[in-house]
């Protein structure tokens, strides 16, 4: 048995790698730069996580998910793994602390949000680091082109000159021919190196359903359906709606979306993952890094913006190998929203320099001030403050992202966190001249273990009960001895993070460049065509459809879709299809009866009735009133 086996059987107690990981890890062991290319449940983390245990030194793990990045440190530190995670949301203390323990510590993975990389302190550390790799996940997010960009994500190549003998391992699920390409030159690949599985998923039936009511078809389409599964919604307050709707008709369900606090998502998570809850109703922000592999259904009440987010999402279903659901429940309202989608994406450049200017006075910054702040973000707030709607700051914030102006962080929900800033005996002698104190003192070392030379996540409400006082008496007595220097509490905050990467600047000095608006707008503009191409053409296979956009050109039809279960009724191969859709497109470029038609096409009469009735009901050829038949010109 290979060590690499011999790792994931006695950390993650399987017997076998999933298809791919093993010649990820061996081309890695080879000492050669690699992306490896997995669609959504791949497992794409065991890759570099298997490997780097493998190997003396510690692995450094760059991703923009703060919340996938402390679930993943959780989860290695249940199997006896040393990990620690440093973000935005943390002090600079914890910062300082998390660095040298890296450093110093015998830790196997340190996971960084991309901004951390190209700080001094970090730097300065990592002289101090023995690195066996550079593991980047979501690479997309490395490329212009990719539909994540983040420009922090440009300055992992400079890992390049502090570590030149290191590997790099980019992994992603999403990333067309053009974005496969542009992650290998930004980290400067040796030599390029792709190993890619195909994005076909021979146990996913994908279906569009064309409803205006949408809640009565969810409804019995979950009725019918066996399992767990995912209802896909664009706003949190659908999450409750829709779950309460099918609570009232006796399916149990639940919501979540990123608002909810640290514990209520874990709870709901756990609930669904166990099978307390069959149906989990949600925002976008629910799977990454859930891993459940018995998930047969995952339906979407409306088409995302993006491919790359909808195979994501959809493909969380039957990640077991066994027979699962992709449902997309589409209305022409849907098609009207989508296309309104870029403009509203695209504010202009006026009211950009606007909200920048609006943010810059909200943080009280001054002109040539600001660089490398970190700030806790009420975006409600601002926006309430300011008079915007929030859906266009959060759209001018991106496009300030692009330009390196600054970077956004998702919503955080940090714990409440306290570290011991003196040794045991000064602690003692504090205890001895402050006896009102000594009891909670001794509460808080038996409750919590670490808290001398690490920040520990503490729970207020249970120290509370514990002590039998009040949650608010238990705040007291944390920044009384915060303000003794005894200790450094840190409270619970849920909020985002504005980080400035650059000073601030007068307005009318923002640069606000062709690529970073007029190109990437022409970009989300030919993502939302191949999405609704997705959710109301009904000429081509649903899976052909997708893993052409991610560059499969040579794909298959899949046989069970919705659009192969029409054409097979025809009995006829899609090339067989196109071809007579081929002639009929030139024939009837002027209109014409169908009894003319049949000289022109050698084809048995029955069967091209069947087709062109077919293409009628497919919007392809209208039946005129003075019976002529005509081919639909689109734009």
């Amino acid at each position: 048995m290979s060590i690499y086996r011999s790792i994931l059987q006695k950390h993650w107690g399987y017997p076998n790698f999933r298809p791919l990981q093993e010649e990820i890890i061996e081309s890695v062991a080879a000492g050669k730069d690699t992306l490896g290319l997995m669609p959504t449940g791949g497992g794409k983390s065991v890759t570099f996580q298997v490997y780097s245990l493998s190997k003396p030194g510690i692995c450094l793990v760059v991703t923009p998910l703060i919340s996938l990045m402390k679930d993943q440190v959780e989860n290695l530190q249940k199997k006896g793994i040393r990990a620690l995670a440093i973000h935005s949301g943390m002090s600079q203390q914890e910062v300082k602390l998390a660095f040298d323990s890296a450093a110093w510590g015998d830790y196997k993975f340190l996971y960084l949000s991309p901004e951390r990389v190209g700080t001094e302190r970090f730097k300065e550390r990592l002289q101090q680091m023995e690195v066996n790799l550079i593991a980047v996940d979501e690479a997309h997010c490395i490329s212009q082109w990719g539909y994540d960009f983040r420009p922090s994500y440009r300055r992992i190549k400079e890992l390049r000159d502090l570590l030149p003998k290191v590997p790099i391992l980019a992994l992603t699920a999403t990333a067309t021919p053009v974005v496969v390409k542009d992650i290998q030159q930004q980290l400067q690949f040796k030599k390029e190196n792709v190993l890619q599985k195909s994005f076909f998923r021979d146990n996913l039936t994908y279906l569009v359903r064309e409803r205006e009511d949408k809640m009565q078809y969810l409804l019995q389409s979950v009725q019918r359906a066996k399992g767990t599964g995912i209802v896909y919604v664009r706003s949190r307050k659908l999450t409750r709606e829709i779950s309460d709707y099918l609570r009232q008709n006796k399916v149990s369900a639940d919501y979540y979306h990123a608002g909810l606090s640290g514990v209520s998502r874990a709870q709901k998570q756990e609930d669904w993952k166990s099978g307390k809850t069959r149906v989990i109703v949600a925002t976008n922000a629910f799977g990454m890094g859930i891993d459940k592999s018995d998930v047969r259904f995952v339906i979407h009440m409306g088409p995302p913006d993006s491919p790359e987010a909808y195979f994501q999402e959809a493909g969380r279903a039957g990640r077991d190998e066994k027979r699962a659901f992709a449902v997309l429940i589409a209305a022409k309202s849907d098609e009207r929203s989508l296309k309104g989608q870029v403009e509203k994406s695209f504010p202009p450049v006026d009211v950009i320099r606007r909200v920048y200017q609006a943010l810059c006075n909200y943080f009280q910054l001054a002109i040539g001030y600001g660089k490398d702040q970190i700030l806790a973000f009420k975006i409600g707030d601002f926006a309430s403050r300011y008079n915007m709607q929030i859906q266009t700051v959060l759209a001018c914030l991106k496009i300030l992202q692009r330009e390196g102006y600054l970077e956004l962080t998702e919503e955080l929900d940090n714990p409440s966190r306290v570290h011991f800033t003196v040794g045991r005996d000064e602690l003692y002698r504090f205890q001895v001249a402050n006896a009102n104190f000594d009891g909670f003192l001794k509460l808080l070392l038996r409750s919590y273990s670490a808290l001398f030379t690490n920040y520990v996540n503490i729970d207020e409400d249970m120290l509370a009960k514990r002590a039998n006082i009040t949650t608010e008496a238990v705040g007291r007595f944390l920044t009384m001895l915060s303000s003794h220097r005894v200790i450094h509490y840190i409270p619970r905050k849920k909020t985002p993070y504005v980080i400035f990467n650059k000073e601030r600047i007068e307005p009318e000095r923002l640069k606000i460049s062709k690529e970073n608006y007029t190109d990437r707008k022409d970009d989300y503009q030919r993502r939302i065509d191949a999405m609704l191409n997705y959710s109301f053409g009904r000429l081509k296979c649903r899976s052909q459809i997708l893993l052409e956009y991610f560059g499969e050109e040579s794909s298959v039809r899949c046989g069970k879709c919705d659009v192969c279960m029409e054409q097979n009724q025809l009995g006829l191969s899609q090339l067989e299809l196109d071809r007579i859709g081929d002639q009929l497109k030139e024939l009837l470029e002027e209109p014409c009866l169908f009894e003319e038609l049949i000289f022109k096409i050698d084809k048995n009469e029955d069967e091209l009735i069947s087709v062109i009735r077919w293409m009628i009901d497919n919007g392809k050829i209208v039946h005129r009133i003075d019976n002529k038949l005509e081919w639909v010109k689109t734009e």
